[in-house]
């Protein structure tokens, strides 16, 4: 099956993805929306049901086979001896025992032993919450003191695009750059070499890498280098992960409504928060970025060897260049996931119903123009501006004039709940194949 993991261009029709459908990890993320990375809190029920219905139109409109992280794993640990051995083995090493040593020693040792009365489903979850168990003894055989408390629960678990990056040349695994989401390549690792996936790197330390910093464009892709994928993850890339001839290598620019000095990178976290390809022909992004994003080019010389060449331009430049027309994006676009879309064939997208999700945007970014003017409030008086006046011309992404005139057909997907986890349509989908 791994001879099949292959992406070449964003827009090759695409075959097979892997999802995760939120769950417990959500509820424990949500009781602190902030410290879990997410924009602003959401409804997780309402979540789940947007995510079901993503998985509907793949899987029965666009006949895309869509893997389950969850059920695939349990199959993977149920139907090998030694699947489920290396399963159970992850799960508990992730736990933590502490308090009297004694009853932390037999609480490990009992876990150990009940694992297989428990079943995979139990160390699923496991894996997802991290838990530590706290245990003091309390002066009879039956009277220990046991509290469990949840180590940072997989919350961004569902955005599956950032566990690892699907190249020209297989799966290349990332090392995530916020400790909140660094046991998560682990859980996917397992997934893919359980599927029997080709996987050509691990990123490892002192590099972060994030798969929604890299999108495949046929002759030559773009890699993002910033907030969180670090320049040693993009040299392992270019060494270990890649065969394009040519790779752009994006710098995240900072946003000019936000003062130097007080950035904040979540606005552009990844290079697909403001930047992606619908069509062969065609891409849509902010310009206002796109113009500010420095792009160092390299050229392949042999095998894991690329050589920088001595000029630097803008992704603007670049992708117009390379004879792309682009659909521009307001700043209100931008920030409410208009260019989180995912395509899936060349000039089809499935993309966020913008007009759905900007009055949450508009109200958690006007939450923290309140409480950081500085940094804030410009931006929110942009997003304000752009609101009026694409009420006015009725003008909301993907229901623009610009997408009809460039034959994009958009399946406008109503994701109010999930992209307040900071994503969309594209976050949520690891892909495996596409061609």
């Amino acid at each position: 099956m791994g001879v099949t993991t292959r992406a070449r261009a964003e827009w090759e029709p695409l075959r097979r993805v892997a999802v995760h459908r939120p769950g417990i990890e959500m509820w424990f993320g949500l009781l602190s929306p902030y410290a879990s990375l997410y924009e602003r809190a959401f409804n997780r029920y309402e979540a789940r049901n947007e995510h079901e219905r993503l998985v509907y139109r793949l899987r029965q409109e666009f006949r895309v086979d869509v893997v389950h992280l969850k059920e695939k794993m349990l199959e993977i640990a149920d139907g090998d001896p030694k699947g489920r051995e290396r399963f159970f083995s992850l799960a508990i090493s992730n736990m933590e025992f502490a308090g009297d040593k004694a009853e932390a020693l037999r609480a490990r040792k009992q876990m150990k032993e009940d694992a297989p009365a428990l079943g995979v489903g139990h160390f699923f979850n496991v894996l997802l919450l991290h838990p530590k168990l706290d245990l003091k003894e309390g002066g009879s055989p039956s009277a220990v003191e046991l509290n469990v408390t949840g180590r940072a629960p997989l919350a961004n678990l569902y955005f599956m695009r950032d566990q690892q990056a699907t190249t020209d040349r297989g799966i290349f695994l990332s090392r995530m750059s916020r400790p909140q989401r660094r046991k998560e390549p682990a859980v996917t690792r397992f997934l893919w070499e359980g599927l029997g996936e080709t996987l050509t790197h691990k990123t490892h330390t002192p590099g972060t890498f994030e798969g929604g910093d890299f999108i495949p464009m046929k002759d030559f892709a773009l890699v993002g280098l910033g907030d969180r994928s670090n320049r040693a993850g993009v040299e392992q890339l270019l060494a270990k992960g890649v065969g394009f001839g040519e790779v752009g290598v994006v710098h995240q620019p900072s946003h000019p409504l936000v003062p130097e000095g007080v950035t904040d990178p979540m606005v552009n976290m990844h290079l697909d928060t403001y930047f992606n390809a619908a069509a062969s022909n065609t891409v849509v992004g902010s310009e206002l970025l796109l113009k500010r994003a420095r792009v160092e080019v390299y050229h392949r010389e042999e095998e894991g060897r690329y050589r920088r060449a001595r000029s630097e331009t803008t992704l603007h430049d670049y992708i117009k260049g390379k004879g792309f027309n682009i659909i521009d994006l307001t700043t209100l676009e931008q920030l409410s996931y208009a260019a989180n879309f995912l395509c899936v064939k060349d000039g089809t997208i499935l993309a966020v119903e913008v007009e759905r999700v900007v009055k949450n945007v508009l109200a958690s970014l006007e939450s923290r123009a309140r409480k950081d003017p500085v940094r804030y409030a410009r931006l929110f008086e942009q997003a304000k501006k752009d609101y009026h006046a694409m009420q006015e011309e009725a003008q909301f992404f993907p229901h623009k004039r610009d997408v009809y005139r460039n034959g994009i057909d958009a399946f406008p997907l109503i994701l109010t709940n999930l992209t307040g986890g900071y994503g969309g349509a594209h976050c949520m989908t690891a892909v495996l194949e596409r061609g």
